[in-house]
């Protein structure tokens, strides 16, 4: 990772292109739209309004993450780099293929160099299931540091509910560090994906957390997580590291405006997780065998148990996109796929279920949502009138393609400004912002695709995508 941490500071998210892009779209909206709707008139208006509610979730959070980080920089002004003193666990999970190993290498060393002068007392737990093609390689790799302990997890192992996948992995080690008394208040769990590395920032940002729940008595959190990001240097397909401009987006967003205000009913990812082990040994792992999305179900049972207990920090976690267009959809196949399980999933609460399939729900019809389809559609039957059915509607319909551009704009700056040179090549806003309805196509698609997977009850399977080094 080769981004200044002065830089970084100095990074917060923009309004601009949020009220730009609405200026823009309104006021094209209201001059090209008819006297009397077509036949798409009904339809639009119910789906391109459809997603508002997670817009202006969206734009909360944004203003959230803004207000958080003029907070932290004055909290911390003139105060000295804290240094934790309790243990820090991290725990990396890895399918311990020989094409993962690159990645993985690459992400232990980042935990290796960046962590300890924050985390003097800190350990690298690294899970691979017994018989792996890469367990020799990983072990070796291992050796090389005494805070990297290899945890094998035993062929034969099984948890009570039979779950299956990464978090077999994750119970097992969850268990382990109940038998060893580690699941104290004083211990933190990072969870990280073997192909996502941290910076100096990340180990500020987590310290200064740490420090503050430390400090914060009865009132202290329970969970947090920062920013995913992506430096262009890891990505071997320019495609999808453009489309993935919209996964830090996200996480300046929609899920600043959830987890850094108490309760992660959207989710969390796996990667850039923190969570304090006694609280983590509360719930564990083990959700049964056709779990594909663990961190999603591992929150909303968090969400249930310790309400107003999670926070946002301003670190970011370093990974790579996936290497081809083919593994982007299988891997938004599998998310979609999974999520659309916890909607279904009776043990969970209704009203985290709701949210939850609200937000599906605007996945899977993400295709016929697309511009692109629209266009085609009213090409197909000769009508291309797209006007509303009031044009009460246009504010709504403009905010929604706003926030939609801000996402890819803004979510593309954060992933150059983690980047060895810290700027936007000068094609790639132009790009981002004019193949946003391919990158539509290419979210929808998948995830349709694995919410019929789910209605068909097709066997679940938990496919590992090609780690880019």
């Amino acid at each position: 990772m080769g981004a200044s941490p002065r830089r970084l500071a100095r990074w917060r998210p923009a309004y601009s292109p949020l009220v730009l892009s609405y200026l823009i779209i309104v006021l094209s909206e209201t001059w090209l739209t008819q006297p009397h709707p077509g036949v798409l008139g009904w339809p639009l208006t119910v789906l391109w309004t459809w997603p508002i509610f997670t817009t202006l979730t969206g734009i909360v959070g944004l203003r959230r993450t803004r207000k958080a980080l003029r907070a932290s920089a004055a909290r911390w002004s003139g105060r000295a780099s804290p240094t934790s003193d309790g243990l820090l666990v991290v725990v990396v999970p890895t399918i311990g293929r020989h094409d993962t190993h690159p990645a993985l290498e690459r992400s232990i060393h980042s935990y290796v160099t960046w962590l300890p002068p924050c985390f003097p007392r800190l350990r690298i737990d690294v899970l691979v299931d017994e018989g792996s093609e890469g367990h020799e390689r990983i072990a070796a790799l291992a050796a090389h540091s005494d805070m990297v302990r290899l945890v094998t997890v035993p062929a034969g192992y099984r948890t009570p509910n039979g779950t299956r996948f990464k978090a077999r992995a994750a119970h097992y080690a969850h268990e382990l560090r109940i038998r060893e008394g580690e699941a104290r208040d004083d211990v933190w769990v990072l969870h990280m994906d073997d192909d996502t590395g941290v910076g100096p920032d990340t180990a500020l940002a987590m310290a200064r957390f740490i420090t503050e729940q430390d400090e914060a008595g009865a009132a202290a959190k329970h969970l947090a997580q920062g920013i995913l990001t992506y430096p262009r240097e890891y990505a071997v397909n320019r495609l999808t590291w453009l489309a993935d401009s919209a996964r830090p987006a996200e996480d300046v967003g929609r899920f600043s405006a959830w987890t850094g205000s108490g309760t992660p009913r959207v989710g969390v990812h796996g990667e850039l997780l923190l969570v304090r082990a006694s609280v983590e040994a509360t719930i564990g792992w083990d959700f049964g065998p056709r779990s594909l999305v663990e961190d999603a179900q591992f929150a909303l049972i968090f969400s249930d148990l310790y309400e107003g207990r999670s926070a946002w920090f301003a670190g970011r976690c370093y990974g790579a996109s996936p290497a081809s267009v083919r593994d982007f959809f299988r891997q938004r196949e599998r998310w979609s796929w999974g999520l659309a399980g916890l909607v279904f999933n009776p043990t969970l609460r209704l009203r985290n279920r709701l949210l939850l399939g609200y937000s599906v729900m605007s996945w899977v019809i993400g295709p016929i949502q697309n511009v692109a389809v629209v266009m085609l559609v009213a090409l197909l039957i000769a009508d291309p009138n797209t006007s509303p059915t009031t044009v009460l509607i246009i504010p709504l319909w403009a905010v929604n393609m706003a926030y939609v551009v801000w996402m890819y704009w803004e979510g593309l700056r954060v992933n150059a400004g983690v980047s060895e040179d810290g700027r936007r090549r000068w094609w790639e806003p132009v790009a981002v912002v004019a193949l946003i309805p391919l990158f539509g196509l290419m979210e929808g698609l998948p995830g349709l695709r694995g919410f019929m997977k789910f209605a068909r009850r097709t066997e679940n399977r938990f496919l590992v995508i090609a780690k880019p080094s």
